[in-house]
């Protein structure tokens, strides 16, 4: 399928790591399911905002350092939060992740908080 990220998500790539950017764009090209970008970095201030309403456990967050972003799946340009499409847009993520040698983790695969939206660049190659 070819999708296209909007400009909305394009301008909200800004300050994210160079190698992030890089991989959500070419992951975008050819993805099972159409996706937004919702947020990349992001100021300590509205961290602790999220921390504070609950919707976000830590404040070492990867957003903080544009090592991270979140996605919204779209199906016929509509928000989904079906699990399954997370599940199968995260899958095409790592391939192409591995493809371009881009290490990342997908909050999907967290034991705790499982945040099926999150992609960050791992914290062991990226500082």
């Amino acid at each position: 399928m070819k999708h296209k990220l909007s400009e909305r998500s394009l301008s909200r790539l800004n300050g994210v790591h160079p190698d992030l950017v890089r991989l959500i764009k070419a992951a975008s090209v050819n993805a099972p399911v159409d996706f937004q970008i919702t947020e990349g970095l992001r100021s300590y201030e509205r961290q602790r905002r999220l921390v504070k309403a609950g919707a976000s456990g830590t404040m070492n967050s990867r957003h903080l350092t544009g090592h991270a972003v979140d996605v919204v799946c779209l199906v016929d340009d509509k928000v989904r939060w079906d699990w399954p499409l997370y599940e199968k847009l995260a899958e095409h993520v790592k391939k192409k992740a591995r493809e371009m040698n881009i290490r990342i983790t997908w909050g999907g695969d967290w034991r705790k908080l499982r945040d099926g939206p999150h992609y960050e660049l791992s914290r062991k190659h990226y500082k």
